[in-house]
Formats: structure tokens, sequence, C-alpha cells
């Protein structure tokens, strides 16, 4: 796909410093399971939160092709630190999208910025692709709302300062009848349960919320009530380019690492790459990472000239995630066993792969989606 200068400026940009900050730490950020407070800061510095946030708003502006190239350069580095940028610029598009004037002075800066973290929280113990299935509540008291409910697996729920909460507000009303809520975590009532061990992307923080008669003052509701499931979904194909991306940068991280090890690697004397099997691992690797890219970058662009790019970014989210399990596993199999080994870089690349079919959409939703948009627009692209 063809980039602007503007486009290769912050990939490189972005590039140099995965590589300079965050590749040096990343197995010790895996091995503590530690949040890099520090690193997210410099990012905030760098104006690599909040990509698309326009400039009269404070963010740099950016497309959602660029958006696409900082996930995959930051993923390189590591998974774990570009989930926090895809987190900021999901709740940030929300604000752009939706919010007042106040809530965007309150909360937009401090969020681009590193200065407070954010929570988007939809998931529950019932209700996880089935979104119809959430049981938080948000009755009006006055000229507010009272909050009751629980959420679960929510990222940075165990750091945040500030969660968007999507709650019914009308029980009746089915999809209709939700909206979403801006939650000052350290307000009476709302409770964080445990960090929870997860298998990858270890960095990045997930766990349990609860809500306990929650006042909220009535500039806590954003945009319309009732409209909370539509505005959540809205951001959706952007969230999936990001996932997507974030796969492509650990399929490109697992290439990278391959490739050089097959080279210093000897066996019978001389270096594994030499080996047909090896090579055609590599090449297998090589065309499937090049592949999720350009569909990826695609669906990005679609986004950006105002297409209906719903199937194409679930098309690029199922095929990365899928390309990131595959052919990190492949990786791997080019270590051999070393590559099962705890401290060589393969081995976190494929455990961080997995997640990458499972949120934004499970990759058997994003199949079901597709053939959605086939049956009911046809197959012509």
């Amino acid at each position: 796909m063809y980039l602007t200068e503007t486009h290769t400026q912050v990939r490189d940009m972005t590039r140099q410093f995965a590589e300079d900050v965050i590749r040096p730490v990343a197995e010790d950020l895996d091995k503590d399971s530690r949040f890099p407070g520090e690193i997210y800061e410099q990012m905030g510095e760098l104006g690599l939160f909040g990509i698309g946030v326009p400039e009269e708003m404070g963010g740099p502006g950016f497309d959602t092709v660029t958006y696409a190239l900082v996930m995959e350069e930051l993923s390189r580095g590591y998974a774990s630190v570009a989930d926090q940028c895809g987190l900021v610029e999901l709740v940030s598009t929300l604000l752009v999208r939706y919010g007042s004037d106040v809530q965007r002075d309150q909360w937009l800066s401090d969020l681009l910025t590193a200065r407070k973290r954010a929570a988007y929280c939809i998931t529950e113990p019932e209700a996880g692709t089935d979104v119809s299935g959430i049981r938080t509540t948000a009755v009006r008291d006055g000229d507010g709302w009272i909050l009751n409910g629980g959420k679960i697996w929510i990222h940075n729920a165990p750091v945040a300062d500030v969660g968007f909460v999507l709650a019914r507000t009308d029980p009746e009303a089915g999809h209709r009848g939700m909206s979403i809520f801006i939650v000052d975590f350290h307000a009476d009532g709302v409770t964080r349960g445990p960090k929870e061990i997860k298998m990858g992307q270890r960095a990045s923080q997930v766990g349990p919320l609860s809500f306990d008669d929650v006042r909220l003052p009535a500039e806590a509701l954003l945009g319309t009530e009732g409209r909370g499931f539509h505005m959540m979904m809205s951001v959706l194909d952007k969230g999936r380019v990001g996932i997507g991306a974030l796969a492509v940068g650990i399929g490109q991280a697992g290439l990278e690492a391959a490739v050089e090890y097959a080279g210093q690697r000897k066996q019978f004397k001389k270096p594994i790459s030499e080996f047909q099997g090896v090579q055609w691992l590599l090449a297998d690797i090589a065309k499937d990472v090049e592949a999720a890219r350009l569909l990826v970058q695609s669906a990005a662009y679609q986004i950006d000239v105002g297409a209906d790019a719903t199937k194409a970014c679930s098309i690029a989210k199922c095929f990365a995630g899928d390309m990131a399990v595959q052919r990190s596993a492949d990786a791997v199999q080019v270590f051999g066993g070393s590559g099962y080994i705890r401290g060589f870089e393969v081995e976190r690349l494929y455990r961080d792969a997995k997640i990458t079919q499972i949120y934004e959409g499970t990759n058997q939703i994003q199949r079901m989606i597709i053939a959605r948009e086939l049956l009911a627009k046809g197959a012509a692209t």
C-alpha cells in the first residue's frame, strides 16, 4: 500500500522508539507483569496516544492508517505496550465523537499525556460476545445516577483513574436501553478486584471491577441516554484495525527473530538457514505477515475515506490474529528447543499472540460478521 511521507515519518519514529525504549525491557516487563508507566509517559510526550484526535482538541490529528502503523511498530517492541495505545485510541474516539466540551476538557488532555489512565468497561460474567447480557445498571437519582453492578477482565482495571462503563438505563429496551457513563474510579463505591495472572501480554493489567451504589453526576452520561450500545459499536471497526496491526507487529517480531537465529544456529556443520525445511518456514511467516499488513492497512484506508469498512476490518482482524498465532508458532519451531524456553523472545511472542484471536470480538465472531456482510451485500469488492 502507498504510504505518504507523514506515514513513513511517524512509522519510523515509532519503530526507533520501540527499538530503543520498549524492546530492551520487554522480557523483564513480561516476567514481572509490571505496568510500564514511565514508557507511557514518554509515549504521551511523543504524541503516540489518541492518534486520531483532532489537533484543535490537543491530539496529533492523524488518520487511521497512521494509527495502524503505530500499533504495529509498538507491538513489534512489545504487544502489551501497543495495547495501551489501542485502549486510549478507543476512549479518546468516544470522547471526540460523543463527549461534551466539559467532558473533553476534564479528561482528554490527561489521557493523551498519560497523566490519567482509562478503562473500557463492557465485559461481565454473562456478557462477553453477547453484550445483551449486561446486568450493570444506572438508575436516575435526582439530577444524577446510581451505578450498581460489576465487570470482569477489564483492561487497566487495576490501575485506571477513569472508566467508560456500559450500563443498563432501561432494562426493558434491549440494546436501546444501554448508556455509557464516565466513572471516576476514585469515587466511593468503586472497588477493584485482584489483578488477573495472564498467559501473555502480561504487562497489560486486567482485572474485575464492582460498583456499589456509586453516585454519578448528570454530566457523567456520555452522549445520549439509550445510545450506549450504538456508541460502543461505532468504534469497533477502528478497534479491530488496531488489534490486527498489533498482531502484525507480533508476526514481524517473530519473523525477524527467526531469520536472525536461522543464520546463526549451526547443525551438521552449516547454518540451519541452508535447509529447505527451515527456508519454507521462514517464507510462510514472511508471506502471511505481509498479507496481514496489507489487509490491515487497506481496512484502515477504507475507514479514512468513509467507506463501509465493517467487512474489511473483520477480515483484517481475523486473518492477522490467526496469522500471529500460527506464524509465531513457526518462529518457535525455527528455534527448536530453545524457542520453548523462557527468556527467548519467540516464546513470549507465541503467548502474546493468542489473545489477538479473542479480544475485540473473537475470530469466530469475525467470521460470522464477514459471512453476514457477504450474504447481505454480495461478494463484489
